[in-house]
């Protein structure tokens, strides 16, 4: 999403899809997703009865679970945080998918962003560094796959931020977009491979797993029949 691995913006589309719902009073209406998104500046135009909650207390609801559970995360289990039944979640959103591009879109504009100082690398390096943290405290964002841009403020916000760092170098439009997407794509891959590593080590130290595995491999004699990489592993497991 624009400062977000895997996707790649433009040509904008013309109109965002619109989604219908039914309502808990069996009324249609329609849940554009662009008017969530905007929804602090797009009134939004509601019949009947006001709402209990906001739809800002539904997608913190959404973050606070997803944050504890991951990325399996359930309606039902965003109900429960909310404190009502899962049907009547429609009456904040038409589904899953758009409840967590709304998701996607609060972490974004919340996230915490290094002052942009310095030449071009020094300013990719502080790109990189804020969306690790990022992918640090909303693990499950690292397991959000799409080839569509979401075009929220949080997301534009955080766009238009990184871009900053590369914006004097001497590349076309398309091309900084892609170099951008190279280091956030990177960042993203690192993110799963540590949340990976962490999971491994509460079950075994990786100091346990190599006196194991590597006193099997000696027998083997290892080092004479691959002595370029035992010598390049053994530095790069010990580094």
């Amino acid at each position: 999403y624009g400062g977000g691995a895997d996707v790649h913006w433009g040509p904008f589309p013309v109109c965002d899809t619109v989604h219908i719902t039914r309502t808990q009073y069996g009324i249609f209406r329609e849940m554009e997703t662009i008017d969530l998104l905007w929804r602090a500046e797009i009134t939004p135009n509601r019949r009947g009865r006001p709402p209990k909650y906001t739809t800002d207390q539904v997608v913190e609801a959404a973050i606070t679970v997803a944050d504890r559970v991951g990325s399996a995360f359930s309606l039902r289990d965003v109900a429960s945080e909310v404190g009502i039944p899962v049907m009547s979640l429609y009456s904040y959103i038409d589904s899953r998918e758009q409840l967590l591009e709304l998701m996607i879109d609060d972490v974004h504009a919340q996230m915490a962003r290094i002052p942009l100082a310095g030449d071009w690398r020094s300013r990719l390096t502080d790109v990189a560094d804020d969306n690790l943290t990022l992918f640090a405290d909303h693990g499950w964002l690292a397991d959000v796959e799409s080839e569509r841009a979401i075009l929220g403020p949080g997301t534009l916000t955080k766009y238009e931020y990184e871009l900053e760092a590369i914006n004097d170098l001497e590349l076309t439009d398309t091309d900084k977009d892609a170099a951008l997407n190279v280091v956030l794509d990177f960042v993203k891959a690192s993110a799963r491979a540590l949340a990976h590593a962490t999971r491994e080590r509460t079950h075994e130290d990786p100091q346990q797993w190599w006196e194991r595995e590597g006193a099997k491999l000696a027998v083997l004699g290892i080092e004479a029949r691959f002595p370029l990489a035992s010598r390049i592993g053994t530095a790069a497991g010990e580094a």
